[in-house]
């Protein structure tokens, strides 16, 4: 499925909450991992400020893009941020949305 860059290079991004572990499965904990490199995938929010509006995204980023310590309130730098749209249906509702993916967050502007 194709996906997009989003520029975020004139905003101003803010952790809102710290990394978790993207879980597979909740039952039994187990956690997804990159098809490409099988790094550990996480998911981190992010607060995004850009031409006076703000929004906060779940971006997807690989254990290995993630430094050490991120907080909530830290700025932060996106590298290779890209959107998807999904769909899928499960016990016959369809569902929908868009998923984000960052190659890397660094710590910092």
């Amino acid at each position: 499925m194709p996906s997009f860059k989003i520029d975020v290079s004139t905003a101003v991004v803010f952790v809102a909450t710290a990394p978790t572990p993207k879980l597979v499965n909740k039952q039994t904990g187990e956690i997804a991992v990159d098809r490409e490199t099988g790094a550990q995938l996480a998911t981190v929010g992010l607060l995004i400020s850009d031409e006076g509006e703000g929004n906060l995204y779940q971006v997807t980023v690989p254990s290995t893009g993630l430094p050490e310590g991120l907080a909530p309130g830290m700025p932060v730098t996106v590298v290779g941020l890209r959107a998807r749209d999904w769909e899928n249906e499960f016990n016959g509702q369809k569902r929908h949305g868009i998923s984000f993916r960052a190659a890397a967050v660094t710590a910092g502007v």
